[in-house]
C-alpha cells in the first residue's frame, strides 16, 4: 500500500463480473400476476345494456344465472321499501271494559223482553201504597129506639130523668138537673170518640181538661179486662176534685173509661157527678155505660 491511486481504474475492492455473466442465459422470469390483467368495469344496474363478457373466471351477468334473489332475478333495488302496514290491536285494557257493556246491553234486552215490550200494554200498573182503612165490625146489638147514635156504629141509651145536651156537638152528653133547675147539672155522662190515637193519650187529655180549673186529685191510670174481643185497648183513671158553682165550692168526683177498637175507633166515657148525687148517678151511669160497651 503506497498510497498511489491504482491508474488502471479498476477497484480492487469490487468484483468484476467477467464476460460470462454477460454471454449467459437468461433467468427464468415469474408468470404475470392475475392483478395486473385488465378488469372490465362492473355492469351499471340503472343501464340496459348487456356488459361484454369479462376476462376473469367468474360466470356472466346475474341475470343469466342463479343468484342469492332466485333464478334471473336483477339485483335488489337501491330505493327504500315502503312501510309495512301496521294491524290494529286492541288494547287490553279495553278488552273487559267492552265486554262489560255487551253483557249491560244483553241484560237490558232481556228485560224489555221479559216486560213484554208491548206498546200496546200500556204502564205497568204499580201496586197502591195506600193503606186500607179499617171497617167497623159487624155487630148482632140492635140498639132499642130510645138509643142516641155516637157514630161508627156506637150509640148510648140514656137513663130515666137523663137529657140530651144539645149544646155539645161532639158525640153525645146527657144529664140530670135539679126540679126546677135546668142550669146546673148535678150530674152528667158524656160518650165521645177519636181515630187513630191510643186509649191511654186519650183519657189523659179528657181528664186533664175535666180538672183543668179546678183543685183535682187525680188517681192511677189502670188497664180494664176488654169485655169484647173486638176491643184491643181499655183503661180508665178515677179522680176527685173541687168545683166551684154559683160561687160555692163543690166537691165532684167523675171517672173516665177509654176503649179502642181493632179499627183503630176510641170510645171514651166521661163521668162526672156531685159527692152528694154520687150513688144515684153512679147507679145510672153503669146502665148507660153497659149500653155503649154493648154497641161496641
Amino acid at each position: 500500500m503506497s498510497g498511489k491511486r491504482d491508474k488502471s481504474g479498476s477497484n480492487p475492492w469490487v468484483n468484476d463480473p467477467g464476460p460470462e455473466l454477460e454471454t449467459g442465459e437468461p433467468e427464468n422470469q415469474l408468470p404475470p400476476s392475475p392483478w395486473n390483467l385488465e378488469v372490465q368495469p362492473p355492469p351499471s344496474p340503472w343501464s340496459n345494456e348487456a356488459p361484454g363478457p369479462g376476462p376473469g373466471p367468474g360466470p356472466g351477468p346475474a341475470t343469466e344465472t342463479s343468484s342469492a334473489w332466485g333464478d334471473k332475478v336483477g339485483p335488489p333495488s337501491l330505493r327504500r321499501p315502503p312501510p309495512v302496514k301496521k294491524k290494529f290491536q286492541v288494547p287490553p285494557l279495553m278488552i273487559p271494559v267492552g265486554a262489560g257493556l255487551i253483557v249491560v246491553v244483553l241484560v237490558a234486552v232481556a228485560l224489555v223482553l221479559l216486560s213484554g215490550g208491548d206498546k200496546e200494554a200500556g204502564p205497568t200498573p204499580t201496586p197502591s201504597t195506600q193503606a186500607a182503612t179499617p171497617t167497623a165490625p159487624k155487630s148482632s146489638y140492635q140498639p132499642p129506639p130510645n138509643a142516641l147514635p155516637v157514630g161508627f156504629g156506637v150509640s148510648l141509651v140514656p137513663a130515666q130523668g137523663w137529657v140530651v145536651v144539645t149544646a155539645e156537638t161532639q158525640g153525645k152528653e146527657v144529664a140530670t138537673y135539679p126540679p126546677n133547675d135546668k142550669t146546673n147539672a148535678r150530674a152528667f155522662f158524656w160518650v165521645r170518640q177519636k181515630q187513630n190515637v191510643t186509649a191511654n193519650a186519650y183519657l189523659l187529655g179528657i181528664v186533664e181538661g175535666e180538672t183543668e180549673e179546678e183543685v183535682a186529685q187525680l188517681g192511677n191510670v189502670r188497664n180494664l179486662p176488654c169485655p169484647k174481643d173486638v176491643l184491643v185497648e181499655c183503661v180508665a183513671i178515677d179522680y176527685t176534685s173541687t168545683a166551684k158553682q154559683n160561687g160555692e165550692d163543690v166537691k165532684v168526683k167523675g171517672s173516665v173509661e177509654v176503649y179502642r177498637r181493632k179499627d183503630n175507633v176510641v170510645t171514651a166515657l166521661d163521668f162526672r157527678t156531685r159527692v152528694d148525687f154520687a150513688p144515684k148517678a153512679e147507679a145510672d151511669a153503669a146502665a148507660m155505660k153497659k149500653s155503649v160497651l154493648d154497641s161496641l
